[in-house]
């Protein structure tokens, strides 16, 4: 569930070349804070990967929900806080 769910969070993403010392950009607009930067896009990507990993996470362990990205969703804990 979590790996679909992350799969498809980067199929969302989003990437640009800024002016910086890692230029690849990278963020998943529907998952708010979710970004990452990287020398090579590889890396960003891998980063982006790691971060909504961990993002999921910390959500899930504070009870708030986690949007549905498509068909994939990540059911929260009873007593899940709503705000996003």
């Amino acid at each position: 569930m979590l790996l679909e769910y992350v799969e498809e969070a980067l199929r969302r993403a989003r990437y640009e070349i800024i002016e910086d010392e890692e230029p690849f950009y990278g963020e998943v607009r529907e998952l708010r804070g979710v970004w990452a930067t990287g020398k090579t896009l590889e890396e960003c990507r891998e980063e982006l990967r790691e971060v909504i990993d961990e993002w999921v996470v910390f959500r899930l362990q504070e009870g708030l929900r986690v949007p549905t990205l498509g068909k994939q969703r990540i059911p929260t804990l009873r007593g899940a806080k709503t705000h996003a």
